[in-house]
């Protein structure tokens, strides 16, 4: 078995594999960059490491992390979410330094990075896929041509894209020509590659997502789906596992997908098949996530399983400890992923520090986070500062719950997305479970909240002024 882990990434992820690695008896170790060092996965893991101080390219450097990994004696590399998380050479360094990799296989990772090449896999295996152009577009004139065969709207997509970024929605021929040197800009940028494709644009879908499991046995399994259609510009805002929206045979038909795309690429370890669902409830496959998700959580609150302890293993070539006839599924679930932004303010980040900070509590609530009482947050990373999950066992219930859970949670120093979720919760519609991809944008008023501050907030702010006084 493993037992010592390198964990090449930061935040709540960080935090979330060190407790994974705590409960397994594995020892953990850390890196952190000079903006990182009072962070909360630093304080956590067994050991850390400084990785110098650039902010990024600190997590962005494979060779000196993987020697790190060596010279504190770990047999593994956790990458988390992000980062090096989908870069092949981060796992071929791995491999040849003789450290297991917490995830697939560089192969399958590359593949899958690249768009044209996972949809031509999964056309093969039988997998719906959008129309679109056969390959990547070569210039603009070509585009031109492949949009008006494919019908607009469009997507014109970066091959080596992913998390939201290198997209753009063409109406029309001018729209494609206004935006093709912007979505080649941001993909070289980006991801160090200038390649782009075309999609048939699916008008407001839902965006559904099945999890699977693959380990080196030949078993795989999927622990059912996940809704993220609440979402702002391709970025996901609350994870919701099952979907409201899915019937049992739809729920069984998604995860037979997923499984199948998973075999047809010799998958291994834990991973996720995104798609969309048309109006007349066809799926069609849009990625594969070569890595674990952020809104994992979800899936482990309703059928039990830890998927990080899973990944580890499966890395360490242990079989899958549960077959798919003894994966249940047990009411519901819904990630709200706490962002330190200003919804008012199209979503600003509020980047700075955490004067009072208050976990929420009580059953069927999970709280993974990265920040605490004082915690400053940098501003050279993502602003995600904690994911709050709630579980019920009725749609009803959760929703009940998770309302009672958002207002339970304190983090008062920056804005944050707390009182736009609540709002989302209150929505008919989305109480309704009826929404799609649309929803954020089609329901700008409810961002029109009241900034009134609540008795215990203004208790926290008051108390900040008297110690600042009385420390003068």
């Amino acid at each position: 078995m493993i037992k010592k882990i390198l964990i090449a990434n930061r935040g709540e992820i960080a935090v979330r594999i060190v407790r994974a690695c705590a409960e397994m008896g594995i020892k953990s170790v850390a890196v952190y960059t000079d903006a990182d060092r009072h962070s909360l996965h630093v304080k956590k893991a067994d050991e850390a490491y400084n990785l110098g101080p650039d902010t990024v390219a600190g997590y962005l450097n494979a060779h000196r992390i993987v020697n790190l990994a060596v010279a504190a004696g770990c047999d593994a590399l956790h990458p988390g979410y992000g980062f090096l998380s989908e870069n092949p050479q981060l796992a071929q360094i791995c491999q040849r330094r003789g450290i297991k990799f917490i995830g697939p296989s560089a192969d399958v990772i590359r593949s899958m990075g690249d768009k044209i090449e996972a949809r031509s896999a999964m056309v093969k295996a039988g997998i719906p896929v959008t129309p679109g152009s056969d390959g990547n577009v070569e210039s603009l004139e070509a585009a031109v041509t492949c949009a008006a065969a494919v019908g607009y709207p469009i997507m014109l997509k970066a091959t080596s894209g992913g998390g939201g970024r290198g997209i753009r929605r063409c109406e029309n021929e001018q729209a494609l020509r206004r935006n093709y040197d912007r979505v080649i800009s941001e993909a070289t940028k980006a991801f160090g590659s200038a390649e782009v494709f075309i999609e048939k644009c699916v008008v407001n879908p839902r965006h559904i997502e099945a999890q699977i499991l693959a380990d080196s046995h030949g078993n795989v399994i999927h622990l059912f789906e996940r809704d993220c259609s609440i979402q702002r510009r391709h970025q996901k805002l609350i994870e919701i596992a099952p979907s409201p929206q899915l019937s049992p045979e739809q729920r069984e038909y998604v995860g037979d997908l997923a499984v199948r795309a998973a075999k047809a690429v010799n998958y291994e370890n834990a991973g996720t098949v995104e798609f969309l669902l048309d109006q007349d409830d066809n799926f069609y496959f849009m990625e594969m996530n070569t890595r674990l998700q952020v809104e994992h959580p979800v899936t482990e609150q309703i059928t039990g399983v830890d998927i990080v302890q899973e990944q580890i293993r499966i890395a360490a070539g242990l079989k899958l400890r549960f077959s798919q006839d003894e994966i249940k599924l047990r009411g519901f679930a819904m990630e709200f992923r706490i962002n330190a932004e200003d919804p008012k303010n199209d979503f600003l980040p509020s980047f700075g520090r955490i004067t009072r900070y208050f976990a929420p509590g009580g059953p069927g609530v999970r709280t993974d986070a990265a920040i605490y009482s004082g915690y400053e947050i940098p501003p050279y990373y993502d602003s995600l500062c904690a994911k709050l999950t709630v579980w019920a066992l009725t749609w009803d219930d959760l929703l009940d719950r998770a309302e009672r859970a958002l207002n339970d949670m304190g983090v008062y120093g920056v804005k944050t997305t707390i009182p736009y979720h609540i709002e989302i919760v209150k929505s008919q519609e989305f109480q309704n479970g009826s929404f799609d991809t649309s929803f954020v944008e089609n329901h700008p008023e409810l961002t029109g909240y009241s900034v009134k501050r609540s008795p215990r907030e203004l208790a926290a702010a008051i108390g900040v002024a008297v110690a600042a006084h009385l420390g003068r």
